[in-house]
């Protein structure tokens, strides 16, 4: 049997049964993962469905209400077949960072494992993903007079210096930051001057030296050629599906262009456009550009994780399924659950 919680943690909530089962035995994730754009939503519902269980959401666009289109959330009658935690759960305008996440996702999985359900995370957040399976790396203190500089700098000489001077000093942070990430750009800076060590191998050496959970990780990926030419097709998919009028109703809802959700893939292009700043066609090929750019950098953070078992994901889709059950199956926690004693009452009273 695996390793166990020796005291259950508190976002388990203040469910005795639950508590009762995770102090004797190691909970179960199972993690779907890749590049946007590549087919996440489709192959963790299909995960869920064949599993019994249930879906947290890992992407950090995906959170925010009123951005439908371009975070591509899986649609209303995809959220009826199973259910999805923690999307639409905040504003574009509040904050929400890799630490509210983690708050929140891991009460969902509480939550689910309570009602005798299994886990299914999705997304392509990478932060968020080992933010919630190992942790936080919270670094040393912040110093405000470094920060106040680089800000400074970034306004007299735009972020991208400070972002190039970032890929001088620590290449190996840059495919998890973007380019428009002023925060972690200027932080990463920040973390630099203040210790002489980069932030990469500040986060190399942070981390639990084991995971609370036993975790399955799929990756999925297509052929370079076939995924690009699916994310330029989903591009144009999106703006003829009403991105455009999506970007525009969150600007008269008072939603600010440069709020960092609407600074993310698509909204940032649109607005340009509506700004006056470029024309449609310029915004939507750059915006496939940026997409693929983004795609590149988020299986360049997934590559360096040898957990990752890679699959094609509609070739390869009855594999993962197998995968995915053999996992909750084989020295299964759900195998030796004790019956929650209102289900066994209601068993005796309802054979």
């Amino acid at each position: 049997m695996h390793r166990s919680f020796k005291t259950p943690p508190d976002w388990l909530g203040e469910d005795e049964w639950i508590a009762n089962v995770f102090s004797q035995m190691k909970p179960k994730l199972v993690i779907i993962l890749g590049p946007t754009g590549v087919g996440k939503s489709e192959v963790a519902i299909d995960v869920a469905l064949g599993v019994g269980g249930e879906i947290i959401n890992a992407d950090s666009q995906q959170v925010y209400r009123y951005m439908e289109i371009g975070t591509g959330k899986p649609d209303p009658e995809q959220r009826l077949k199973v259910a999805h935690h923690l999307i639409d759960i905040v504003d574009p305008d509040e904050e929400f960072n890799v630490a509210l996440f983690r708050e929140k996702a891991l009460k969902s999985a509480g939550a689910i494992w309570a009602r005798g359900k299994k886990v299914v995370v999705c997304g392509g957040t990478g932060l968020y993903i080992k933010a919630l399976t190992h942790g936080l790396f919270v670094g040393p203190a912040k110093n405000p007079e470094i920060r106040k500089r680089l800000e400074q700098e970034a306004g007299e000489n735009g972020l991208e210096t400070l972002y190039l001077r970032l890929g001088r000093v620590d290449p190996d942070a840059l495919p998890s930051i973007h380019p428009n990430d002023r925060y972690r750009i200027i932080r990463a800076l920040e973390v630099f001057e203040m210790t002489g060590k980069r932030m990469s191998q500040w986060q190399r050496e942070h981390g639990f030296k084991e995971s609370p959970f036993e975790i399955l990780k799929i990756g999925l990926n297509r052929e370079r050629g076939e995924l690009y030419g699916l994310i330029n097709r989903r591009c144009e998919e999106m703006v003829a599906n009403g991105l455009v009028q999506e970007v525009r109703g969150l600007a008269d809802r008072g939603y600010r262009l440069d709020l960092k959700p609407m600074q993310s893939v698509g909204y940032r292009h649109m607005g340009l456009y509506l700004s006056g700043a470029m024309g449609l066609e310029e915004a939507v090929s750059l915006m496939q550009r940026d997409t693929r750019h983004l795609a590149k950098r988020q299986l360049t953070w997934f590559r360096a994780d040898k957990e990752i078992r890679w699959f094609h994901p509609e070739r390869e889709r009855r594999v993962i399924l197998e995968v995915a059950r053999e996992f909750f199956i084989r020295n299964s926690f759900e195998q030796g659950l004790p019956v929650r004693p209102d289900r066994e009452a209601k068993g005796k009273n309802n054979p």
